[in-house]
């Protein structure tokens, strides 16, 4: 006698709100997408450029953690980049047999050039609403964060974008809270 197969959950009806949540998430990949194509590069590079942008001058070993990629496969996407014209290898002033991947001033202004606008775009969004709804829109969406990490377990992988961490001078070290913030698209997650 055969045991039948436990039916697979399905979803029952979603709220608006969950399903916009969806288009969100659709959205931003066809958001990546354009800036990909118009910068000329691939998925992994411009999430490369993204880290960059965020952090700063890094190491290659650096840059290949935050990708979770090995040394060659970085070498490859720095050798793309590079090609491109959109980052340059510079020596690492703080080891002498070191490099650095610089991101080049033009490339991320390009890149900045279409992020801008979007950001700040979504950040107008929010001020059509009053402070009390704010407040209830600020609490819905963090406890959509926070399932979507109760899923998808722990992770201290380095991100390219994060809302509240001071961002770095081109030299890759922290600035003071409150100094130019970076305004990545939150697609690409929290950096630690």
């Amino acid at each position: 006698m055969s045991e039948s197969p436990e039916a697979p959950p399905r979803f029952g009806p979603s709220h608006p709100a969950t399903l916009l949540l969806r288009e969100l998430l659709d959205v931003t990949e066809d958001f990546e997408r354009s800036l990909g194509g118009a910068l000329s590069v691939n998925p992994t590079d411009l999430s490369a450029m993204q880290h960059l942008i965020v952090a700063g001058a890094l190491s290659p070993t650096s840059l290949a953690e935050r990708l979770d990629l090995s040394s060659a496969a970085v070498t490859t996407v720095i050798d793309r980049l590079e090609g491109l014209g959109h980052v340059r290898r510079t020596p690492n002033p703080d080891d002498r047999r070191g490099t650095l991947v610089v991101p080049e001033p033009a490339s991320v202004g390009r890149a900045m050039s279409r992020i801008v606008p979007m950001v700040t775009g979504v950040d107008r969004a929010i001020h059509d609403f009053d402070e009390d709804e704010q407040a209830v829109i600020t609490r819905y969406l963090q406890r959509v964060v926070d399932t979507y990490r109760e899923h998808a377990g722990p992770s201290d992988r380095p991100r390219s974008w994060r809302a509240d961490a001071p961002p770095r001078s081109p030299d890759g070290r922290r600035r003071a809270a409150g100094t130019e913030a970076s305004p990545l698209p939150p697609s690409s997650a929290p950096e630690s």
